[in-house]
């Protein structure tokens, strides 16, 4: 079985659901967890199948659909397991085989005891009020999984967007942990990243929080001491600008202003440095809100050629399942003028260290920027589970970093995988306590787009055409607010600083979600994210979990003279 919490491949991940259709085909149960009704979870039609995109033939994907409320998949987890362990006790009385795996968890685990007397201490009154789902819906859920030999556990941004996002991934392994599904071929726990390289960049150390054991490597490697304090995550970075802490921004690709939550504080935050340099492959909306000064360096694309002093150089990236291989662009470059990224980089900092020296500065960053084996032989001798990477990178396909988790090498003080006993969060909005909110509100994005980058207005998957300031609403919940499909309206978060965040003039539209759950696109609704609204011990932005309110909207009246 997989079971597939907070993500819609038929949006985001594509290429997953031809993955999905053939572990169907296989006799995969494929279990989504998705407050909206998702097209592409539903059935699937291949476009690479003359017959299924010329007919209406297509393939079921999901044998069962759950809609949990925003922020309720780790009480739906958490139901799964007391259904479990309630099955798992009966035949321990009747004298038959449990359903645990009682070896995995006394050779590879510890905390157990502690965790299932927190599921015993959650009510089936608590999950079913913050899941959204009925008691009956979650036993169906841990039915399916009862009787899966390997089961796959995988979510995205869905799951990680949440204050209590950190515990609800927990909520997860600890289920895994009790039935022996991490280590076994065909069974694990797989977060699904939205893009090749971004668990690449936390491998290659790009960390506001990097670990004791590597600054030491690169202090003993470069001779050089690293500075021990930590850095600033997003969040932390852009409430330094708007201290007046940070003096200089340089954004390594991406559209940090439409990207970043909380749109307007963003945009403040970026004036309030002296200076903002972007290195882009394209222009964006960030290039127009600047500091003092502001520069654009042009880049080259990764499907652009990158010939430097010593030939064609290639870079590597690293996708969800720990595969590292070569990424070569092939296209001309719109201009000779051009420079790659690792040129610019490397060419600011030969400018800054040519006019102040350094302890141990012995680097030849001309030399790195002709030739980027050289950068790889550096990565090689300061991170684990590199050496001879120009080597490896050789190999059809790539190489395979591996897993520690995979192998039953768990990096806990105790050596084994620890359960998580924590309980439900009491509220999913703390900051506006006593305050009820009337919605909860999710960003996600339409069919035809990437990240912040819009391709069209149309979104078919839910369709929706020639629009995207709409926001998906449950029929019952139109009717309450005395509103029909197609009304304007205002929405506002509730938020508990004194600032107002609304936008104004979104279409409702009348779609299949629970009632109290809302969906808008981003990045127009990103003005709607509190700055201040982040997971715990992530600090990642609450995108899929705002509370609002909702009200109908009148377009400013035009002033007409005769």
């Amino acid at each position: 079985a997989i079971f597939v919490f907070g993500q819609n491949p038929g949006t985001n991940h594509p290429r997953m659901l031809h993955s999905l259709r053939h572990a169907k085909e296989r006799g995969a149960r494929i279990v989504s967890f998705n407050t909206l009704r998702e097209r592409g979870l539903e059935r699937f039609a291949d476009p690479q199948n003359p017959i299924e995109m010329l007919t209406p033939k297509s393939s079921p994907i999901s044998s069962a659909y759950f809609q949990p409320n925003l922020g309720g998949d780790m009480a739906a987890v958490r139901g799964m397991v007391k259904a479990l362990l309630e099955t798992h006790r009966q035949q321990l009385a009747q004298a038959q085989p449990g359903l645990f795996d009682e070896t995995f968890i006394r050779t590879h685990t510890q905390g157990v005891e502690e965790y299932l007397a927190a599921v015993d201490n959650t009510s089936w009154a608590k999950i079913t009020q913050q899941s959204g789902l009925t008691e009956a819906q979650i036993r169906h859920a841990a039915e399916i999984y009862q009787h899966a030999e390997r089961v796959i556990l995988t979510w995205a941004m869905g799951i990680t967007q949440h204050k209590h996002s950190v515990i609800t991934v927990r909520e997860l392994a600890n289920l895994q942990l009790l039935f022996g599904q991490l280590g076994k071929p065909g069974a694990g726990l797989c977060p699904v990243r939205g893009h090749s390289n971004v668990q690449g960049n936390r491998t290659m150390g790009i960390d506001e929080k990097p670990s004791a054991a590597m600054l030491t490597r690169l202090g003993q490697h470069f001779g050089f001491t690293p500075p021990q304090a930590a850095g600033h995550n997003t969040v932390e970075a852009l409430e330094a600008m708007l201290r007046g802490e940070v003096k200089v921004l340089i954004a390594l690709g991406g559209n940090l202003a439409a990207a970043a939550p909380d749109t307007e504080r963003t945009a403040q935050a970026l004036r309030c440095c002296d200076l903002t340099v972007h290195i882009s492959t394209k222009l964006n909306r960030s290039h127009l809100i600047t500091g003092a000064q502001a520069l654009i360096l042009p880049t080259l694309g990764r499907t652009e050629r990158d010939m430097q002093a010593t030939g064609s150089q290639f870079i590597t990236v690293e996708d969800s399942f720990s595969m590292v291989h070569a990424s070569e662009g092939v296209g001309k470059p719109l201009a000779e003028t051009q420079h790659s990224e690792t040129a610019i980089v490397c060419g600011i900092a030969n400018a800054v260290f040519a006019h102040q020296p350094v302890e141990g500065n012995q680097l030849n960053w001309l030399a790195l920027a002709d030739d980027y084996n050289l950068i790889r032989d550096h990565i090689a001798a300061t991170t684990p589970g590199f050496n001879d990477f120009n080597a490896r990178c050789e190999q059809p396909g790539g190489f395979y970093l591996g897993s520690a988790a995979a192998q039953m090498q768990f990096n806990t003080s105790s050596g084994k995988a620890e359960f998580c006993a924590s309980m439900l969060p009491e509220s999913l909005f703390p900051q506006i306590a006593g305050v009820q909110a009337p919605f909860v509100l999710q960003t996600l994005r339409s069919h035809d787009q990437y990240n912040t980058t819009i391709y069209g207005l149309d979104d078919r998957y839910r369709g929706v055409y020639g629009q995207r300031e709409v926001l998906f609403i449950n029929p019952q919940d139109l009717a309450a607010l005395a509103l029909e499909d197609g009304d304007l309206v205002e929405i506002e978060t509730l938020w508990n600083d004194g600032i107002t965040r609304k936008v104004s003039g979104f279409k409702l539209v009348s779609y299949d979600i629970p009632r109290g759950n809302l969906a808008a696109y981003y990045p127009e609704t990103n003005p709607l994210v509190p700055l201040s609204s982040f997971g715990d011990e992530t600090h990642t932005p609450t995108s899929k979990s705002v509370p609002v309110t909702v009200r109908r909207w009148q377009p400013p009246q035009t002033l007409r003279i005769a």
